[in-house]
C-alpha cells in the first residue's frame, strides 16, 4: 500500500506545531482569523481545510503549509516496508526506512559502514540491535564492540558514534521520534 494514496491528516501536524508552540486554539483561531470551533475540528479530523485555510493556520503558527502537509499524518495505523524497496546496491553502504510516514517511532537499517566520525546526540531514547556484522560504538567516553545479535540502549542525550568492522554489517536503529516529547524517568 502506498502512503500517497491514503488521505493524509493534516489535523494531527497542525496541533503538533501548535503544542510545540505553546499555543492555545484561542491565540491560532485569533491570529489566522478562523474560529475556534473549526480549528478544533481540523485538529480532530473533522473538517479538512482549504489551503487558502491551511495556509492562515500556517502563518498563525510560524510555518507553511506545504511543512504541514509534509508533517502530515497517513490516516491509516498499518504500514508494510518490503525487502526489496532497500535503496542502493548490495556491497554500498545505504539506510533503509523501516517505518514511513512521521511517527512516535523510527527504525532504520544500516548496511555497510558509514562516516564513522560523525557523533549522534538524540534527544529521546534510541536502540541499535546489530543484524548481521559487527560493529564498534563509542558512547559516553566507553567503547562497546557488538557483534550479530547484540543490542545496545542508549538513553536520550547520550553522545555516541559507531562503524561496522565487517563489511555488509546490517544495524537497525529504533528510536523514539524527535519532535515527542518523551517522559523523564521517575528514578532519576
Amino acid at each position: 500500500m502506498d502512503d500517497s494514496k491514503e488521505p493524509l491528516r493534516v489535523g494531527a501536524a497542525v496541533r503538533r506545531r501548535r503544542r510545540a508552540l505553546e499555543l492555545t486554539l484561542a491565540v491560532v483561531a485569533e491570529r489566522s482569523g478562523l474560529s475556534v470551533p473549526f480549528l478544533s475540528q481540523v485538529e480532530n479530523e473533522r473538517a479538512r481545510p482549504s489551503m487558502r485555510s491551511l495556509q492562515r493556520v500556517a502563518d498563525a503558527l510560524g510555518t507553511t503549509a506545504v511543512e504541514l502537509l509534509a508533517a502530515a499524518d497517513p490516516a491509516r495505523s498499518v504500514a508494510v516496508v518490503r525487502a526489496e524497496e532497500a535503496p542502493g546496491p548490495a556491497g554500498e553502504a545505504r539506510v533503509r526506512p523501516l517505518v514511513t510516514g512521521r511517527h512516535q517511532m523510527h527504525a532504520l537499517e544500516f548496511t555497510g559502514d558509514h562516516d564513522a566520525g560523525r557523533e549522534f546526540h538524540h534527544r529521546n531514547d534510541k536502540l541499535m540491535y546489530v543484524a548481521d556484522g559487527a560493529v564498534e560504538v563509542e558512547a559516553e567516553g566507553r567503547a562497546y564492540r557488538l557483534g550479530r545479535g547484540d543490542t545496545l540502549y542508549l538513553t536520550g542525550g547520550a553522545r555516541h558514534r559507531w562503524r561496522a568492522t565487517v563489511p555488509d554489517t546490517r544495524v537497525l536503529v529504533v528510536s523514539v521520534a524527535e519532535y515527542i516529547e518523551a517522559a523523564e524517568d521517575p528514578r532519576r
